[in-house]
């Protein structure tokens, strides 16, 4: 049995099983990359809502995790040499859950580095950008009089689509036939751009048949339909 106590975010978020793996996430788009790679690995987790109506992300619990108080963030008991990893950021913790499985990352070192230059173009393009449509297409931003800001960034948007678009053709996945942490990473946000935030009109999405093609197989895929509701919210 595993001694978590040495880490604060185990007494607001206690570990029913501290021999596993403890994620901390929300069902948001980073949030769901995580417990999507946990689903398609199958290695054993504990999920562990964290409420941002509550402002759980602000506590000093998970601030002693992440100071950066995001979500996601991990707790691996079973870390390197045996000792217990604590992670945040959600392309760190990709990178890292597929070295732990040696899965969904290639071995071969020129694919490897290709993988990871597409889940760095998802961190620093498609995330940001598709979450500033969000702000001002469905959430505060919306009520702006002016609509250059939303412009500016429904057409960054629909540039980074049409890179991803070009990326497909001809491929089953940005990596080709293998299925890898840069879907993973990238779907769940193109997936909310024209679920939750309602934008695919905007952004013209159906004119991006390659994208529109894969997302479909994506959201098909039986991890990705558990990993898109966890953790559970609690009920209404």
């Amino acid at each position: 049995m595993h001694d978590l106590s040495a880490f604060p975010i185990t007494r607001k978020w206690p570990a029913r099983h501290p021999d596993i793996l403890q994620l901390y996430s929300l069902p948001t788009p980073n949030g769901v990359k995580v417990s999507i790679m946990l689903e398609e690995t199958g290695l054993p987790y504990e999920p562990h809502l964290v409420r941002f109506d509550a402002n759980d992300q602000m506590s000093p619990e998970f601030l002693s995790l992440n100071p950066n108080n995001k979500i996601p963030a991990i707790l691996d008991p079973n870390g390197p040499d045996g000792k217990p990893l604590a992670l945040f950021e959600s392309g760190a913790i990709l990178v890292y859950l597929a070295s732990k499985t040696g899965q969904l990352l290639p071995t071969d070192t020129a694919a490897r580095f290709e993988t990871l230059q597409w889940l760095m173009f998802q961190m620093g393009g498609i995330g940001p950008m598709f979450g500033q449509v969000g702000f001002f297409h469905k959430f505060a931003g919306k009520d702006y009089e002016d609509k250059r800001p939303r412009d500016r960034y429904v057409a960054e948007a629909k540039r980074l689509l049409n890179v991803v678009n070009g990326r497909l053709k001809g491929r089953a996945w940005l990596m080709g036939d293998e299925y890898t942490i840069a879907d993973i990473a990238s779907f769940p946000w193109i997936n909310n751009l024209v679920g939750f935030y309602g934008a695919g009109e905007l952004v013209e999405f159906d004119s991006f048949t390659e994208v529109k093609r894969v997302l479909e197989v994506f959201k098909a895929r039986p991890a990705v339909q558990r990993g898109l509701g966890i953790p559970k919210r609690d009920p209404a």
